[in-house]
């Protein structure tokens, strides 16, 4: 279900450069066509100056910029400075400090309601977040995941921060697990919001299903103009549980997806493209489907998030416990996957470009299923390269 959109705002979305957003979109990218993600490309099409990235590269942990939060899911640098983060057990948004590491909590987004994997997970800011300071978030209610947008006045005291959510979508199924959650704004200015099948598997292939999805919206939650599917949010489909969402400097869509007991995925995303789930898992070479980009057996990962720099995907694993690093060529990797920071910080959830070389790191290890340590969990600022 989703409201009628506002012209007004659509027009300022698709002029605007896209938003700072738990996904990491590119800065500086132009808008593509109207309506649609840029198709995929041949891998010799580069920016000018850009070079293919080489086949290893390196993390170093520059510092802990925060630490002692609760389930942190969703991350979302601030244009004038700061991160805000989510927390997806207590429902809340809390301003960091990215100097200080000082917490100020925003308040709390009424309405979510966690159970297991579920509860507020990813947040994006709007397009034209300067003038209008909303923030997007994803979450789970009582009865569904829903998409909300709610204004932010940094003027207001700690703790009343954020105005009553205006839910702009809804009807996402939810579960126990494999709700999905991440959002963000693409470098067209719409909404991309990856779903899970909520354990329902057959609903990754019933195109008329939110589940198991990656949706593209409007800003105010209609289906986004050009999208594969007439009058449908539906801009990918055949996913098990898609938490990852990146977009490359020739503003080309990847994504990251959970396995069941075999596969994990890294998938390049074409638009009405079916990815197998529940058929395959995996690559499969069936041309009905469409192969990863590169694939890792559970343990080894169990990704969320991801994030472009560099000429790579670098993608968050949290039963993995470590940061890999995919350097591609156009739509293909380029060479094998490479990991870092194995077993170091626990489980990864959220990775986020930071500009210049540079990425922000969100830990996961209190939220039910790691180990917390002292100081968990954390936000940490990486070079890589």
């Amino acid at each position: 279900m989703q409201r009628r959109a506002v012209p007004c705002l659509l027009a300022a979305a698709l002029v605007l450069a896209a938003g700072c957003s738990s996904g990491g979109s590119p800065s500086g990218a132009g808008p593509s066509t109207p309506g649609r993600t840029a198709a995929p490309s041949s891998s010799a099409e580069r920016p000018a100056g850009e070079s293919a990235p080489p086949a290893k590269g390196s993390v170093k942990v520059l510092r802990t910029v925060a630490q002692g939060l609760n389930s942190p899911w969703g991350l979302a640098p601030l244009p004038d400075g700061g991160l805000l983060v989510s927390s997806r057990d207590r429902g809340t948004i809390t301003r960091i400090d990215e100097r200080t590491g000082r917490k100020t909590e925003l308040g709390s987004v009424s309405g979510v309601a966690p159970q297991g994997e579920g509860g507020l997970l990813g947040i994006a800011l709007s397009p034209g977040y300067a003038s209008d300071h909303m923030i997007y978030a994803y979450f789970t209610s009582a009865s569904d995941n829903r998409i909300v947008r709610m204004l932010y006045d940094a003027k207001r005291p700690a703790g009343g921060q954020l105005g009553a959510p205006d839910t702009i979508f809804k009807g996402i199924p939810k579960g126990v697990v494999h709700n999905g959650g991440r959002i963000a704004f693409g470098p067209d200015g719409m909404l991309y919001a990856g779903t899970g099948e909520s354990g329902e598997r057959g609903l990754a292939q019933d195109k008329k299903s939110l589940g198991g999805k990656i949706l593209r919206l409007t800003p105010d939650g209609a289906p986004a103009p050009g999208n594969p599917f007439p009058d449908s949010p539906v801009y990918s489909y055949g996913h098990r549980n898609v938490q990852g969402l990146a977009w490359d400097t020739r503003q080309r869509l990847f994504a990251s997806e959970f396995g069941q007991d075999t596969w994990d995925e890294l998938n390049a995303i074409e638009p009405g493209g079916n990815y197998g789930w529940p058929d395959v898992e995996g690559k499969s070479g069936d041309p009905a489907f469409r192969d990863p980009v590169a694939q890792w057996h559970t343990d080894q990962a169990s990704p969320s998030g991801i994030a472009y720099s560099g000429g790579c995907v670098w993608m968050a694993a949290l039963k993995g416990e470590r940061l890999w690093r995919v350097p591609m060529e156009g739509t293909r990797a380029s060479a094998a996957p490479q990991a870092f920071l194995t077993g170091v910080y626990g489980r990864l959830r959220t990775v986020v470009s930071a500009g210049g070389g540079r990425l922000w790191l969100v830990t996961s290890n209190t939220d039910g299923r790691g180990k917390p340590r002292k100081g968990d969990d954390r936000i940490l600022e990486l070079e890589v390269r």
